[in-house]
């Protein structure tokens, strides 16, 4: 199977209030925004938040989104400022990156993670 493209849709009770705060509190850029919704760039993938739900559509705020960003300490303070919910603050994990945990209106969690310079994910692998 060869995959061309892919993003995440996320489903909420109020697609009003998440895309606002996509948008609005976390500054994500508008990718495209049609009748039926709006999509979001995250990094090299997209986020999309349907307007309208199915009628055996449900919010899963079990979901987790990981989001990579270039500096935690930047993240962090913009997000305070923002007043978006920290859930955990920013730490070194025992896998070597730095994470922070946030919620999304509807709850679901939100990992922002900085990958430090000397992490394995960092190597050059050519």
């Amino acid at each position: 199977m060869e995959i061309l493209s892919s993003r995440s849709l996320l489903i909420s009770a109020d697609p009003a209030a998440l895309t606002a705060f996509y948008r609005d509190r976390l500054g994500l850029a508008v990718a495209r925004e049609y009748p039926g919704g709006t999509v979001f760039h995250a990094g090299t993938g997209l986020i999309e938040i349907p307007a309208h739900l199915s009628d055996d559509a449900v919010a899963r705020p079990t979901d987790t989104l990981w989001l990579q960003v270039r500096d935690i300490a930047a993240a962090h303070r913009e997000l305070r400022d923002a007043n978006v919910p920290i859930i955990a603050e920013p730490e070194t994990k025992p896998w070597g990156l730095i994470e922070m945990t946030i919620a999304d209106p509807d709850g679901r969690r939100l990992i922002v993670v900085e990958v430090p310079a000397d992490h394995p994910l960092r190597r050059d692998v050519r």
